[in-house]
């Protein structure tokens, strides 16, 4: 279906008008941003251990001498065979920041439960190469409430994006994004985290695709989805947000 075509003077009218709401929305997320750093911190007393390249780390090496740490919660599960396509969309967009994101005192991780060697066998198909570690045996995940157990899922109710949820919603692994704060006592915080669609406007593909003529054209969220090096063979659409 086609848009109306209308002349120059009118598509002027409906464009400031249009601008006005974007002028709201870019408001809106700046009080939303100071209202995200104005959030209370809790500290983390647990000892979590993870799986790294380099041997065995705590979450205050993954700071790797920053005082800011974001761990992207990643779907790739102990007995998966490859990532979330979701999570892989979203993880294409991290490589080119993380220069500035250092530079600006921030650490990226990406935190997944399926052992190293399958991480490591992923990442290089998917060419990246952001930091990416395991929590495979730790309590992590399970604490920052992104994967569940059997025993969690056979209850009624599961605990996610800050809400119970039935267990026919959720999954043995979902997304979200934690930041953690490290000051220099050595002491660290939990600061904030995003789940399901929250942590979207890290994807900037789907930005620029809000801008084009047919938007996201997609018939669910992120149907259109796939691994970069599926995009010849795909046939089924198939999404995990």
């Amino acid at each position: 279906m086609q848009n109306e075509v209308v002349s120059r003077e009118k598509w002027l009218e409906a464009r400031r008008a249009l601008l006005l709401k974007e002028k709201e929305a870019t408001k809106l997320r700046d009080s939303i941003n100071a209202a995200r750093l104005a959030l209370p911190w809790v500290r983390v007393d647990k000892d979590y251990v993870f799986d790294t390249p380099e041997g065995e780390k705590s979450l205050a090496d993954l700071f790797d001498g920053r005082s800011q740490l974001l761990i992207y919660h990643f779907m790739l599960g102990p007995d998966w065979e490859a990532g979330c396509p979701g999570c892989s969309f979203l993880s294409d967009h991290v490589d080119g920041a993380l220069p500035h994101l250092n530079h600006h005192d921030v650490t990226w991780v990406a935190v997944s439960r399926a052992p190293l060697d399958k991480i490591a066998a992923y990442k290089r198909r998917m060419g990246w190469k952001f930091p990416w570690v395991s929590s495979f045996g730790s309590d992590f995940n399970f604490d920052y409430h992104v994967s569940f157990s059997p025993k969690d899922l056979a209850k009624d109710k599961v605990f996610y994006n800050f809400t119970p949820i039935e267990p026919a919603e959720a999954n043995d692994e979902l997304p979200g994004l934690s930041a953690f704060y490290r000051n220099d006592k050595g002491e660290i915080f939990h600061t904030y985290s995003s789940y399901a669609r929250g942590p979207e406007e890290l994807i900037g593909t789907l930005m620029i695709l809000d801008r084009a003529p047919k938007g996201r054209n997609e018939e669910g969220t992120m149907n259109f989805v796939r691994r970069h090096d599926e995009y010849e063979e795909a046939k089924a659409p198939s999404c995990c947000h």
